[in-house]
């Protein structure tokens, strides 16, 4: 007899989707769940068909990714996201449907990837009403989501700007943006409170996520009167704009001010301090969400973890030093 995913699924008292996820190697599977069917598998002399598998996923399923109209569609995180979603995408035999923010179209891929997200977006509200699976890059009650661990990340930059002696750390960010920015400020309120610092209001600069919005936004502090010895960007973008700033003003990076940003984008023409995520790691996770629920496997959500690489924009602060 022919053994089947459905025989497996019966033999280990699972479902088929449980079968299916455990053949494609998903992480949303128990452990012991796992074992059981790999050994229901092996002692069949089961083995699956990678190019059945292929084909199938060719015919059932397309994926849609929508971002915002206010997301720069060539910015670095946004090229970096799509270019490791769409080469894992056609090695399964998948299309990726970009789509527009209103997702006004008349008939929606079978799951969608919802980028810059903000509270209450309406997009979450028209993909549930047309019960179509939505993966979040972010994080929700009750959805599938998958995000970078923005919170603990700016606490890592900012908790490594105060240990360096800095006690004036501005942020630059768009904290009414979105989920991912308020995260972050979110982060950055941490490590000042735990070092017994008052998170001054005056030292929250609101910013476009770009270099240009970065940089006129520092600039537009300093003319104004502001000082600080410090800075934490949500943004790596946001930094270099920060950096030029602060540069234009007769400033020294980090001699005068230290730089912290978000994101670890490469190229960008300085060997920032910042915050990596694992971009690509977000999105082939993001993926693996959307082909779970579409097989059938309850909304689960997933931090995917960040860690702070040093480089030549912070210092400790000079001896004797106040600001």
């Amino acid at each position: 007899m022919k053994q089947t995913i459905q025989s497996i699924a019966l033999r280990a008292g699972v479902s088929k989707g449980t079968v299916s996820r455990v053949i494609n190697g998903h992480s949303t599977v128990k452990e012991e769940t796992r074992r059981r069917v790999l050994a229901v598998m092996e002692e069949v002399g089961y083995t699956p068909d990678p190019t059945a598998r292929e084909l199938s996923l060719r015919s059932k399923y397309s994926l849609g990714l929508s971002m915002r109209e206010t997301d720069r569609r060539l910015a670095p995180y946004f090229v970096l996201f799509r270019e490791a979603l769409a080469r894992r995408l056609q090695e399964l035999g998948i299309p990726l449907v970009p789509l527009e923010e209103d997702l006004r179209v008349r008939r929606l891929p079978s799951a969608v990837l919802i980028l810059g997200a903000r509270e209450g977006d309406p997009r979450l509200e028209l993909l549930a009403e047309r019960q179509t699976p939505a993966v979040l890059i972010g994080h929700h009650p009750r959805l599938p989501w998958v995000a970078p661990d923005d919170e603990h990340g700016a606490y890592l930059a900012t908790a490594h700007l105060i240990r360096l002696g800095h006690r004036t750390v501005a942020h630059l960010g768009n904290v009414e943006d979105t989920q991912a920015f308020h995260d972050r400020h979110s982060g950055y309120r941490r490590a000042l409170e735990e070092a017994g610092l008052r998170p001054d209001p005056s030292l929250l600069l609101h910013a476009e996520p770009t270099a240009l919005g970065g940089y006129r936004s520092v600039r537009r502090a300093l003319e104004g009167g502001k000082r600080f010895s410090a800075l934490f960007a949500a943004g790596d973008e946001m930094a270099v704009g920060a950096i030029a700033a602060l540069e234009d003003f007769g400033l020294r990076v980090p001699g005068d001010v230290s730089v912290a940003g978000f994101d670890g984008l490469p190229e960008i023409g300085v060997r920032l301090t910042t915050v990596e995520q694992d971009i690509p790691g977000i999105a082939l996770a993001a993926l693996e969400l959307a082909l779970a629920c579409l097989e059938g496997t309850p909304p689960q959500g997933r931090y995917v973890p960040v860690r702070l690489r040093v480089g030549d924009t912070t210092a400790p602060l000079h001896s004797g030093e106040t600001a």
